[in-house]
């Protein structure tokens, strides 16, 4: 579904149904260097079981237009006017990585319209090394490779490798190479610096009073469980969930990541 937001086209995908603005709605914002499909299958299931789905594309990622946006606040701000253009009032907000930081800046934006708020693979600070910040600015594809390893547990993930012949690093990282290609802003390096300079993570987290679920993967080197101390133990109603991944939990372990999110919306219904 094309929406109109600051003038230019935003991308939600809905699931593989027509968008219904009647139904509790739930706006899935992807991580740095992604696009709505590292959703598919989980959005796929809400779709069809008595939820509206939005997963953006984030603007300048996937089929969204305009300029990629340079800070996590400038994201909260587009994400929030997504909901508008929808005819959205409340929503459930579930991000991964650099989207969990935009979903919790949302909620503090805008409260009263965040009925849930599902963090996955977050941390505060969400700090990047220098080391890698520059890499995505002079050395794009190699800061991919980084990144890419460093996201996955193995090589090759079972049961949720599709089929033979199937690669999900091999995926992932063909996704983050072409997201360079349909936009030649250095994505990748804007990405990694408004996960690296957001700073109201810690204010916003007292302020939320929503439903609220940490979804970790156990051996996550990007976003480590450790690391997110702070946040859960800001948002102290938070639910914890930990599965067996590493940072790229809806690809690793999509069945798991499904039935966290779908007990979690379902229950705090």
């Amino acid at each position: 579904m094309l929406l109109t937001v600051q003038g230019v086209d935003a991308y939600c995908y809905t699931g593989g149904k027509p968008f219904n603005a009647a139904l509790p709605t739930v706006a899935f914002i992807h991580g740095a260097q992604n696009d709505h499909s590292v959703w598919v299958l989980q959005t796929r299931y809400f779709a069809h079981h008595g939820y509206s789905v939005l997963a953006v594309d984030l603007p300048g990622h996937g089929r969204s237009k305009g300029e990629t946006k340079a800070s996590v606040p400038e994201l909260a701000d587009w994400l929030l006017q997504v909901l508008d253009a929808a005819g959205v009032q409340k929503a459930a907000l579930f991000g991964h990585s650099m989207g969990s930081l935009i979903a919790l800046e949302a909620s503090h934006k805008a409260p009263e319209r965040i009925t849930h708020l599902g963090m996955i693979g977050s941390t505060y600070p969400m700090k990047v090394s220098d080391a890698l910040l520059e890499t995505s600015r002079t050395d794009e594809q190699s800061a991919i490779d980084m990144v890419n390893i460093w996201s996955h547990s193995s090589i090759a993930q079972k049961p949720s490798c599709p089929g033979p012949g199937f690669s999900i690093m091999g995926g992932s990282r063909r996704l983050m190479q072409r997201i360079s290609q349909i936009n030649p802003q250095q994505v990748f390096h804007t990405d990694f610096s408004a996960c690296n300079a957001y700073a109201n993570g810690e204010a916003a987290a007292q302020a939320v009073r929503c439903p609220t679920l940490f979804l970790f993967g156990a051996r996550d080197m990007m976003t480590p469980p450790k690391s997110a101390k702070l946040l859960t133990s800001t948002i102290s109603h938070g639910k914890v969930v930990t599965v067996d991944s590493g940072h790229s939990l809806m690809s690793e372990q999509p069945d798991a990541v499904l039935d966290a999110l779908f007990s979690f919306a379902g229950a705090a219904r």
